[in-house]
């Protein structure tokens, strides 16, 4: 047997309740109406502002990959396309890209700086019986140090390249040689090609 439910009687403290969940619900409405949208997808018109901080980035040793992850940054292609299209854009890139070099430069000494991770070797009963350096963070620090030279080196190779001379000395000389006989040879074999169809 189902019981019959009765109607509460309607008060003003219920109207009230309901008045105030209406009015709850129409301000969240229109919080969401007003609210500003977000914008859809990364950005893709130039701005200063943009590449300001796209610079600095870069200058400050973030490669345009890192700094491309960023959600609130153009893609890589955007940012290349920019560089096409705002010579200005592409001058303060160059600067930047040459700053790079710099703070690699200056990533290497502190690289370099760091206390290595020791390993302790330690006998059956745990007691510590050498200590030695850890090779593989050996092995990782080196390689962090030689992805930053070559990189230093590729942005900046008049000062951070490696340098080529030809120089000799007192001794041995740098002696260039000119080898004209070829000519000669040639003209001779084209001489008597023209005798023998004659």
């Amino acid at each position: 047997m189902t019981e019959k439910k009765t109607k509460e009687p309607v008060t003003l403290e219920s109207l009230t309740q309901e008045l105030a969940g209406i009015a709850q619900n129409q301000a969240y409405v229109m919080q969401k109406v007003a609210a500003p949208k977000k914008p859809v997808g990364r950005p893709t018109i130039y701005s200063k502002d943009l590449a300001d901080g796209i610079c600095v980035r870069l200058s400050l040793g973030e490669s345009i990959r890192s700094i491309c992850k960023d959600d609130k940054m153009p893609a890589q292609c955007q940012i290349y396309a920019w560089l096409n299209r705002h010579p200005d854009f592409q001058e303060q890139y160059t600067r930047a890209r040459e700053e790079q070099a710099e703070t690699h430069a200056d990533q290497i000494v502190d690289i370099a700086d760091e206390t290595p991770a020791l390993l302790e070797v330690r006998d059956k009963d745990g007691n510590i019986v050498d200590i030695k350096l850890d090779s593989a963070y050996i092995a990782w620090q080196k390689q962090r140090i030689d992805s930053r030279k070559w990189n230093a080196s590729k942005q900046r190779p008049k000062k951070y390249g490696d340098r080529v001379t030809h120089s000799g000395d007192d001794d041995s000389p740098v002696v260039i040689e000119h080898n004209l006989n070829v000519f000669g040879d040639l003209l001779k074999a084209i001489k008597l090609q023209r005798q023998s169809e004659a």
